[in-house]
Order: C-alpha cells, then sequence, then structure tokens
C-alpha cells in the first residue's frame, strides 16, 4: 500500500491510498479460465487507487459563508478537479464519500428547513446534484447525516445515485435477543469492478465496501433515534461482517468507518476506531474521517 498523490490533499479531509491485487483471486472478462491461454502473466498486478471524500458539511462551493468571502481550500468544487486530476494519472480508480455530508453550512440548513418539503416530495437534495457529476462508486453514513432525522435522510439518499451502506445502525425491535436484530441500512456492497491489470488484460475485481458510523450517535441525535434504530459496537460489527464479505466473493476489503484515528486505550463502543479496524482480520484498507485531522500525522 502505497500514497500515491504525495503532498496533494483532497482540500477538506481527502485520503488517496493505492492498492495492489494479486490476480490469482480476480477475474477475467474474456470468458475463457486458462489465464494463459488470455495472455495473462502468472505475476500480473492490479494497481487500484482509492479516493475518499469526507467531511464536506455541505461546503459545495468555493465559498467561506462565516467570512463571506470567497475561498480556495474550501469546497467540493475545488476537490472536484483533484479528483480528476487524480483519476487521469492511474488506469483503475475508485471514488468513496465518507459521511458528515448534509450538515454544517448555512446552504445544509436551507436543504433541510426551506427545501424540506420538497425533498420530502421527491426533490434531489443539492449535495446530489453536484455529486452525482462525479461518478461515486459508494458512500457511508456519517454521524451528521442523522441531525435532522430518518425520514429526511431517507429522502435525501433517494437523490444519490450510488449506493450507501451502513453495517452498524440497526433496526430498534424493542427485545434484547440480538439474533433478530435487523440492520437499518444495507450493510456492505461488493461491486463488480472491470480495471486493466499490469500487462494490460482488462479484469473484474471484487470489491466490498463496508459502512460504519459512530454509535454515539444514539446520544448526539437521540430525539430523532430514540426507539426507532440503535447502533453497535464498530470493531465489533467488522469482526461480524467482514467474513460474510469474503465467503460472498470480495477479493478485496475496503472498511469506510466515519470515525477518527487516536492511539487512546481501544474501549467497546468507542467513537475513534481506525486503528483497531488495522486489526481486524480480513480488511485491506480502511478510509477514515471524522475528526477533522490531515493524515498522515500525529494520533491523539
Amino acid at each position: 500500500m502505497k500514497t500515491p498523490i504525495n503532498n496533494k490533499h483532497l482540500l477538506k479531509s481527502t485520503l488517496a491510498l493505492a492498492v495492489a491485487l494479486s490476480l490469482s483471486g480476480c477475474s477475467s472478462s474474456n470468458d475463457n479460465d486458462d489465464d494463459q491461454d488470455i495472455g495473462v502473466s502468472p505475476s500480473a498486478t492490479v494497481s487500484l487507487r482509492v479516493m475518499e471524500t469526507t467531511d464536506i458539511h455541505m461546503y459545495l462551493s468555493n465559498y467561506d459563508y462565516f467570512a463571506q468571502a470567497p475561498s480556495e481550500t474550501l469546497g467540493l468544487v475545488n476537490t472536484a478537479t483533484l479528483i480528476k486530476e487524480a483519476r487521469a494519472e492511474v488506469p483503475n480508480s475508485v471514488l468513496v464519500d465518507n459521511g458528515d455530508l448534509i450538515q454544517n453550512s448555512p446552504l445544509g440548513d436551507y436543504e433541510a428547513l426551506v427545501r424540506k418539503d420538497d425533498i420530502l416530495n421527491g426533490a434531489t437534495h443539492v449535495a446530489y446534484k453536484a455529486m452525482n457529476l462525479l461518478d461515486y462508486d459508494v458512500a457511508n453514513l456519517g454521524n451528521h447525516e442523522f441531525n435532522f432525522g430518518l425520514e429526511f435522510l431517507d429522502a435525501t439518499l433517494a437523490g444519490a445515485d450510488f449506493p450507501y451502506v451502513n453495517a452498524n445502525v440497526y433496526v430498534d425491535d424493542g427485545d434484547n435477543d440480538e439474533s433478530n436484530d435487523q440492520n437499518r441500512y444495507t450493510p456492505y456492497y461488493i461491486q463488480d469492478k472491470i480495471v486493466f491489470d499490469s500487462d494490460g488484460n482488462e479484469q473484474t475485481v471484487k470489491i466490498g465496501y463496508l459502512g460504519l458510523t459512530p454509535p454515539q450517535i444514539m446520544q448526539w441525535d437521540n430525539a430523532h433515534l430514540q426507539d426507532k434504530v440503535i447502533a453497535k459496537d464498530i470493531v465489533a460489527t467488522a469482526e461480524k461482517f467482514v467474513p460474510q464479505m469474503k465467503e460472498e466473493g470480495a477479493d478485496i476489503v475496503i472498511a469506510i468507518p466515519h470515525s477518527g484515528l487516536t492511539a487512546s486505550a481501544y474501549e467497546s463502543m468507542a467513537e475513534n476506531t481506525a486503528l483497531y479496524l488495522s486489526q481486524v482480520e480480513g480488511i485491506d484498507a480502511i478510509l477514515f474521517g471524522h475528526n477533522h485531522r490531515v493524515f498522515p500525522g500525529d494520533a491523539a
């Protein structure tokens, strides 16, 4: 694993990394099962650039609402240019959003308050009018997605042209039997991704994406969530679902926790868990966010 964009940070909180894959677990788009017959070298590999946006917080334009002035350090509009450049540098890439998208700017408040009825009646949230132009592969829910309630969240997500995943928010069924708990959202997504290997041959890689959000949503948005959903531990949830993803054929598993990086000792139901997810067997890459820090950097 290597960082391919050096010191290019995708503005607010965007991470890029590369995953090198052996082709032993991947399939060719050619129907012939004999790799030698289709010209695939036994040593051929696939390099995949994985790009993440996170904590956009409804800063879509290059404008600082509080300074009431343009700012070239803010905005998805600027990040979009860097995404385009990063895609052009490599043959294979995916783009993921890690949540905290729809809240925290005056534009977010406008969508949630002024345009609420329109969105509930099927209008597309302005965030997705922008993001749908960027060809995202998948997205995860952050804690701030729950700030305006589940009904508004469901209506908002309906405007996305890409799938959302979350594995640790469950329907509150009112009992204490975990064996019958049902996920509120789709816990993971396995994507058949067409890529090109190091010999120039087209291959299909099954990429599994697992979404996770801080269980503290049950405190932070209790008024919206009580008696409707419950949230479970991030690491324990990953330990449950990663083996299922592997069993369903995922060649690689990318965990997308809306959760920060900390060196503090692990505790059950922890908020910042990226470090401890790295110890879960079967996870190949982790895209994290939430605590608005630049990575690589000092853990705290």
